[in-house]
């Protein structure tokens, strides 16, 4: 079984809805890591001289890979990732080798291929 490993940089205000988008597309988990900064095109304002960059979150999907596709695209229309400035950026990548997968492999065969008893 092949795996995309799917990571997107957003928002508190959108990480919910992009939560429950990537499972609804096929994602059987995810990994949120709170407490991230970025800069974008535009640097941050500054104010009293300090930056002032606001919250993000760094959340992964390991998905299978006929549906990395759909995690994709319903995470960044649900995260509008493409019509908010700062909205947040995903991008996926090809994974090699995972392990400790086993229940999760399980289920997706069961999911794709259901036994007729």
């Amino acid at each position: 079984m092949k795996f995309k490993l799917i990571l997107a940089f957003l928002p508190d205000a959108h990480l919910d809805e992009v939560l429950k988008a990537a499972r609804a597309a096929g994602a059987t988990g995810s990994t949120v890591i709170t407490s991230a900064r970025g800069e974008g095109l535009e640097p941050e304002r500054k104010f009293l001289g300090l930056e002032v960059a606001s919250h993000r979150n760094l959340a992964f999907w390991l998905v299978e890979e006929s549906v990395a596709a759909d995690v994709l695209a319903r995470i960044s229309s649900v995260g509008c990732f493409e019509t908010e400035r700062g909205a947040g950026i995903a991008c996926q990548v090809d994974v090699e080798e995972a392990v400790g997968l086993m229940r999760q492999i399980k289920a997706l065969e069961d999911r794709n291929h259901p036994r007729d008893d």
